[in-house]
C-alpha cells in the first residue's frame, strides 16, 4: 500500500490557467474534470470551471487544482490550498481519515463519489483542509 500528499490549489475560475502554467513549468501530463463533466454543477458557478484537475510531471511532481464553487467563501490567500491524500485501498484512507479527524471537524464524511470508492473531507485540529481519496484501478 502507498499514499501520496499532494498539494491542492484553490482558484476562483483561474484553475485552468494554472495548471497550463505549471505544465508549462514542469511538463509532464495535465488531466482537467469540469463541474459539467461530473453532472454536478453548483448555482452560479461556471458548467466549465475545473472539480479536478492535476499536472503530473515526469518527475514525479503532482499538483492538483480546483476552481471554489460559487456558494463558497473564497479569498485569494485564504484557503489557498488544500493537503491531498490519495490511498490504495479504502481501509487505507479510512484509518487515515480517522486519525486527522482527532480534534478536527468533518467537512465531507467518508462515502463513495463518482470518481473514487471513497472520498472524505476534514479540517484538522491546525486548521489544514485535508482531501482524501482512493485511486481508482486502472
Amino acid at each position: 500500500m502507498s499514499v501520496q500528499a499532494v498539494t491542492h490549489l484553490n482558484f476562483r475560475g483561474q484553475a485552468r490557467a494554472a495548471l497550463a502554467f505549471y505544465h508549462a513549468v514542469f511538463g509532464g501530463q495535465v488531466m482537467l474534470a469540469t463541474y459539467q463533466d461530473f453532472g454536478a454543477v453548483p448555482e452560479g458557478t461556471p458548467a466549465d470551471g475545473i472539480i479536478w484537475g492535476q499536472v503530473a510531471a515526469d518527475s514525479g511532481m503532482r499538483i492538483m487544482a480546483y476552481d471554489v464553487q460559487a456558494d463558497k467563501a473564497w479569498h485569494p490567500g485564504e484557503n489557498a490550498f488544500y493537503v491531498s491524500l490519495r490511498g490504495d485501498s479504502v481501509e487505507e484512507i479510512t484509518a487515515l481519515y480517522e486519525r486527522l479527524l482527532d480534534g478536527g471537524s468533518v467537512l465531507h464524511a467518508p462515502a463513495p463519489a463518482q470518481w473514487t470508492p471513497l472520498y472524505g473531507m476534514l479540517k484538522d485540529r491546525f486548521g489544514v483542509t485535508w482531501v482524501l481519496d482512493v485511486a481508482r484501478a486502472a
